[in-house]
């Protein structure tokens, strides 16, 4: 034994025992799998309202593993900046992490193909008196906040004459932990992805994009040298056929279009109404969880939908109370009085349920609760009516991102004229469910659920 490594061994028994190093993986083609690195967040993996896996780079992986022919297998870090380091080390094939590609690998790594385009923003309060600044000149002497090691910093850092003391936090810190340092004031302005900051900024109505910073950028998978030229060569075509189909525009849209849809006002107007009046609901919400099995908050984020959460709401056709349930819907599920919360909310939560369990038992989630939406907003004919569309315009009946592209067309004398359930304002269908969908992410973040940790399933908001 060298006295180099006999020093290793003692130095490791002294802190009471060594970590094995990571194995390198195997070769596709001999263990029939691609492991792919990532780190849980909302815009790359996450578990979904029912537990699931969910994500925009969750579904790219999958997709691309199926195609592949091969086992899927993740591997998560906490921290984007031992990314590099893990695939060199041989711990994945690829990255599929939102990473910006920021510069060669000579020799070693490689970018795969670009899949979407982000730009960094410069974002600060709207509640700040005066203009609001359009470059860096104009917030001189102002402290701007980026992650540590991102390529914002890099950016900034490269930045010659830079009047403006950067702020660093962490490498593991997320969008969410930027923008919340601005809101509590600790930062006057923060340099984010626009992507990151669309899905980010529900939860900080009162920050807002002030300008852009850069050049646009480009994200790709990073690819480990382990059966690197299999993983470049399988991943060019795959994202050639995904632009071409379209189905990058509708993961995309999946992902990111509900979230870019919510207005400041309505974001503000949710937490104030979760400030001031969820203590009291809550129970009744939950209570509507055990009752139906729909999870509490996605009630809730319905019945905000619906009556901002008043009881006594009526809309011009009849439907009337919390969950805005009509006389045939009460009356069916035996709801004795629709003005009263307690009923209307146990009442709307069965009713939803039921909705869901009308829907195919082929269409997995999230589809199947963005379909049930849909129908509770415009009832079940109305609902197959739409899927009848899609899949005579060859779009997928069973995909909400396909069937929200045909909802509009219900209100179309052209189409409607020949539909089994005839006229319906189905463009109020689609808004309903980004709407909702929107309120459930604010109220999951602001009302998480108690749950085991879980390294897998606890998200950040990078």
């Amino acid at each position: 034994m060298t006295a180099r490594l006999t020093a290793a061994l003692l130095a490791c028994l002294a802190i009471g025992g060594c970590e094995e190093a990571p194995k390198p993986v195997a070769p596709i083609a001999q263990s029939g799998e691609l492991v792919v690195l990532t780190v849980n967040g909302p815009a790359t993996y996450f578990e979904d309202a029912q537990g699931l896996a969910s994500g925009f780079e969750y579904d790219l992986a999958t997709l691309f593993a199926r195609e592949m022919h091969v086992k899927l297998r993740w591997i998560f870090t906490d921290n984007p900046a031992n990314i590099d380091r893990m695939l060199r080390e041989k711990q994945a094939h690829l990255a599929a992490a939102a990473l910006v590609k920021h510069f060669d690998f000579p020799g070693g790594l490689a970018w795969g193909p670009t899949y979407f385009e982000t730009q960094h923003e410069v974002v600060g309060r709207t509640t700040d008196p005066g203009p609001r600044p359009k470059s860096l000149d104009d917030i001189a002497g102002k402290r701007i906040g980026v992650v540590d090691e991102s390529v914002g910093d890099y950016l900034l850092s490269a930045m010659p004459r830079l009047n403006v003391p950067i702020d660093r936090l962490p490498a593991d810190a997320s969008t969410a932990d930027l923008l919340e340092e601005v809101a509590k004031g600790t930062l006057d302005y923060a340099l984010v992805e626009s992507n990151r900051f669309t899905l980010a900024r529900r939860f900080f109505p009162q920050i807002d994009v002030d300008f852009k910073m850069g050049k646009p950028l480009d994200y790709a998978w990073l690819v480990s040298t382990v059966d690197k030229k299999r993983v470049l060569e399988a991943a060019k075509p795959f994202f050639a056929r995904l632009e071409k189909d379209g189905t990058l525009k509708r993961l995309v849209d999946r992902y990111y279009g509900h979230a870019a849809k919510l207005t400041a006002i309505d974001s503000e107007t949710l937490i104030e109404k979760i400030d001031a009046e969820l203590p009291r609901l809550e129970p009744v919400f939950e209570e509507a969880e055990a009752a139906s099995g729909i999870d509490w908050r996605l009630v809730a984020a319905i019945g905000y939908q619906e009556s901002h959460w008043d009881a006594s709401a009526t809309s011009p056709t009849g439907v009337r109370g919390f969950m805005m349930l009509t006389d045939e819907t009460a009356d069916r599920l035996q709801v004795k009085d629709r003005l009263d919360a307690h009923d209307s909310i146990l009442g709307g939560a069965r009713y939803f349920a039921l909705l869901k369990e009308s829907i195919a038992p082929r269409i997995p989630e999230p589809d199947r609760t963005f379909l049930a939406l849909a129908a509770y907003n415009q009832g079940v004919g109305h609902l197959e009516d739409a899927r009848i569309l899609a899949q005579k315009s060859g779009l997928n009946p069973d995909k909400w991102q396909d069937v929200r592209q045909v909802l509009p067309r219900l209100a179309d004398p052209d189409a409607f004229q020949a539909l089994q359930h005839g006229y319906a304002r189905g463009f109020e269908a689609v808004q309903f469910v980004d709407n909702v969908r929107n309120y459930y992410d604010i109220l999951a973040r602001m009302a998480p659920r108690v749950v085991q940790a879980s390294s897998n399933a606890e998200s950040s908001d990078r």
